[in-house]
């Protein structure tokens, strides 16, 4: 896909998922500094820029947080360069203090944001809708609808921040980040060289400046007026008016078409949703009088366009989730849209009947019984050894020790997967800052052991200020870092203890253990595939006071596959005893590797070969010592 995204072809058209397509918009404007955090869905937008960075003569950095990533951004901006920051919607409300006080600075060069949101929560903890946060900062919002408007709006945003000198944020979601579509390719503007910073150039974002940043949005009012990214499609005078964005504008005009009111309905699709184009939304809302609004997740576009009515005077009866004519599965504001959320909601509006399918495999009336699948770990994964160690060390401590979780592969850890042993998970840094606080609690009779687990990744991104907090205040507590040498969950990108940047280049990684030992911890490493002897050290340092780091340190497995052959792991079957054994089919059910299989006519265990990756965890776990690992005695 590399070499669509330098093509200099003008006019040729390609297949490209949305995020592809942001990445393109950008380089076609030129951009010259490049930052984000991965999170799914926006991950793959860096990783194509740091790939063509070399190629296109640009910069592309993985940063240790959002905020960090975006003061990085804005700095480059103030130098003239045109700048993006990418990242998912937990990770702008990291940037949020940044954030909100990058509206009254402005900027120079042009500077875009990109909030890629999860309706739904596919690969979240929530579904925060990050337009909320547009309106905060008093920040302009685009919103593409189609993959299309994903490059060109993002090609657009740069002019329109330079233009007014205010940064820009594109709204993207994760069917549009991740679904693919036409894009026809533009051309590419020129970069610009840096501007050096006066004696006199001050980088201050003060409240005396706000009443510029109002100037400023009138400004882009009127230049949003007549933007090509908003359009009308239906009859002049409609019965009804869906006024929608984003996904909204594909799932309204299949939802028309298959209800049969193309002669009724017209749809206002607006690509410029903040802030409004208030004389464009008020010459349709006058011809008008009913109106349903689609859009994901929270009402805000509906918000909007009602407060606007309101100040117009203008009689309009309005449904969407308000009203409750717009809602998924868990109610209005929750969960992604479908063409047949918005045909019910259009349904009942209107009054006319809901079609039924008739073109299904399957009969929608009838109970479809499929297996129940369990989220767990990948087979060889660390984390399972990881949190089977915890589990018995707490078991054999007796006093119901409490762990508090965090964000990544290991956030599984609070169900199946991890025996159910997380007690908390919120964000980023949030167990080992609730694990700080709920150390300090022995006085007041609390006397039970708290740990707090977080990714090496994750480590560098959040948890150093709350692992300062606790030593600086002597929290009884055990930090559990999980270093399987990459941010595993978003696909592999590089950190500071890794030793390579998002661009290839190598350095002296980062040591987590030096770290924390330069904050005064007591830090331990052990290997989680050692179960016994992780067990042993979890155990002895939870009877210890003060603040206690156990780097459980073990390659991601799926790293390792790559790295080279895998070990050979089966069962002989002569040594296996099966039920017979007692051990509760221990590798299977209890261990839970997927790998690991009862083989149910034979009534013993098995090892999918394909599957394992050669951990050869269960071998050593095995009562009967009948799982062989290959080379192992």
């Amino acid at each position: 896909m590399q070499s669509v995204l330098t093509m200099n072809q003008p006019g040729a058209q390609f297949l490209m998922m949305g995020n592809e397509a942001i990445t393109r918009g950008a380089l076609e404007a030129g951009v010259q500094f490049c930052s984000s955090y991965p999170g799914s869905p926006s991950a793959e937008i860096l990783s194509l820029l740091a790939a063509t960075a070399k190629t296109c003569g640009h910069y592309a950095e993985w940063s240790t947080n959002e905020i960090v990533a975006l003061e990085a951004a804005t700095a480059a901006s103030f130098a003239g360069l045109r700048s993006i920051c990418i990242m998912k919607q937990n990770g702008a409300n990291v940037a949020a203090d940044f954030i909100m006080s990058l509206g009254l600075s402005g900027c120079r060069g042009g500077l875009v944001m990109i909030f890629a949101d999860d309706p739904a929560s596919h690969s979240s903890t929530n579904e925060f809708d990050s337009r909320n946060l547009a309106r905060w900062a008093e920040i302009p919002l685009l919103e593409p609808g189609t993959f299309q408007e994903a490059k060109d709006m993002t090609k657009w945003a740069f002019e329109l921040s330079e233009q007014t000198q205010s940064p820009v944020i594109i709204r993207s979601v994760t069917r549009i980040c991740h679904g693919r579509g036409n894009v026809v390719l533009g051309d590419f503007l020129p970069k610009k060289q840096a501007n050096k910073l006066g004696q006199w150039d001050k980088l201050i974002a003060l409240n005396p400046l706000h009443p510029f940043t109002h100037q400023k949005l009138a400004r882009i009012q009127e230049i949003f007026e007549t933007s090509p990214f908003n359009s009308y499609t239906g009859p002049e005078n409609p019965e009804l008016l869906i006024i929608t964005c984003g996904t909204g504008w594909y799932y309204s005009r299949e939802a028309v078409s298959r209800l049969g009111v193309t002669d009724r309905v017209g749809i206002l699709k607006l690509g410029t949703t903040w802030p409004l184009p208030r004389k464009l939304v008020k010459s349709y809302l006058e011809k008008c009088p009913r109106v349903l609004v689609v859009e994901e997740v929270d009402p805000f576009l509906e918000q909007n366009v009602m407060v606007l009515a309101a100040q117009e005077e203008l009689l309009v009866k309005f449904f969407g989730k308000a009203s409750g004519h717009i809602k998924g599965p868990g109610g209005p504001g929750t969960g992604e849209l479908n063409p047949d959320v918005v045909m019910d909601g259009l349904s009942e509006v209107l009054g006319v009947p809901r079609p039924r399918r008739t073109d299904v495999v399957v009969d929608p009336e009838k109970d479809i019984n499929i297996p129940a699948r369990d989220l767990t770990f990948c087979a060889g994964c660390p984390h399972r050894a990881s949190f089977f160690a915890a589990k018995n060390a707490l078991e054999i401590d007796g006093r119901q020790g409490v762990v508090m979780g965090d964000i990544g592969c290991y956030t599984m850890g609070g169900a199946k997967a991890g025996h159910f042993l997380l007690s908390s998970l919120f964000c980023m840094g949030g167990g080992i800052g609730m694990a700080s606080g709920m150390g300090k609690l022995e006085q007041f009779g609390f006397d039970q052991p708290v740990l707090a687990m977080a990714g090496d990744s994750t480590f560098f991104h959040a948890c150093l200020p709350a692992l300062v907090n606790a030593r600086w205040n002597n929290s009884k507590m055990l930090f559990l870092i999980l270093d399987n040498e990459a941010t595993a969950m978003t696909g592999f990108q590089p950190h500071p203890g890794t030793g390579q940047t998002a661009m290839g280049e190598k350095g002296v990684p980062f040591s987590i253990e030096g770290i924390c030992q330069a904050m005064g911890a007591d830090v331990h490493i052990a290997d989680p595939y050692d179960v016994a002897d992780t067990t042993e050290k979890i155990y002895r340092l939870i009877q210890q006071p003060g603040v206690k780091v156990l780097i459980l340190r073990q390659t991601c497995a799926l790293v390792q596959s790559r790295r080279g052959p895998k070990p050979r792991v089966w069962v002989e079957q002569d040594i296996c005893l099966g039920d017979a054994c007692g051990c509760g089919r221990f590798c299977s059910r209890v261990f839970g590797c997927p790998a690991c299989i009862w083989d149910a006519e034979a009534g013993k265990a098995r090892i999918d070969e394909v599957v394992c990756n050669g951990c050869g965890v269960c071998a050593s776990l095995c009562p009967q010592g009948a799982i062989k690992v290959e080379g192992r005695v």
